[in-house]
């Protein structure tokens, strides 16, 4: 029996004819951490404005902007409280994808986000943007329950190992 090449399907062949747009995106942001006498060190995570998801603070690197000034503004920004640089704790990267409006194709985006850790020295949970529903403040030893995806809650994890280190 002679076995023919399967033809393609029309949509494979409509993908090819059009295929997505694709945008690269890069961010940064902040595991945002603090000591208190009796509490042991906690770390912020926020949830984003609509969601239900808990996730570190981080946002778009604005032209001409390092990645440690946008990973700053970014972390005041969405949690309200002023940080102190700290060192970079590593990066994630994701795919996803988004339509500009409901009739729009999808577009597909490669994000990469670069974190650092951020001593909180001051500032009020409340005074955050309007990006963000809830700020919380969360024991550094229960976060990586917390936080809502596996890429963050591995950030914790190391963050963990270093700041024990600084204790």
């Amino acid at each position: 029996m002679e076995t023919r090449p399967a033809k393609p399907s029309r949509p494979a062949e409509a993908r090819k004819r059009n295929p997505l747009e694709v945008r690269r995106e890069l961010s940064a942001g902040g595991l945002i951490w603090r000591r208190r006498p009796g509490a042991g060190t906690e770390i912020v995570l926020v949830r984003p404005a609509g969601k239900a998801t808990w996730v570190l603070p981080k946002g778009h690197v604005e032209p001409g902007e390092s990645l440690l000034d946008a990973a700053l503004r970014e972390a005041t920004e969405e949690s309200g409280l002023r940080v102190a640089p700290g060192e970079l704790l590593g990066q994630v990267s994701y795919l996803y994808s988004w339509r500009d409006g409901p009739t729009d194709r999808p577009i597909r985006i490669f994000k990469r986000v670069h974190f650092y850790l951020m001593e909180c020295v001051g500032g009020d949970p409340s005074a955050h943007d309007h990006e963000i529903d809830e700020v919380r403040w969360i024991a550094l030893d229960e976060a990586p329950a917390r936080a809502s995806h596996k890429s963050e809650r591995s950030l914790i994890i190391k963050a963990q190992n270093i700041l024990a280190k600084q204790s």
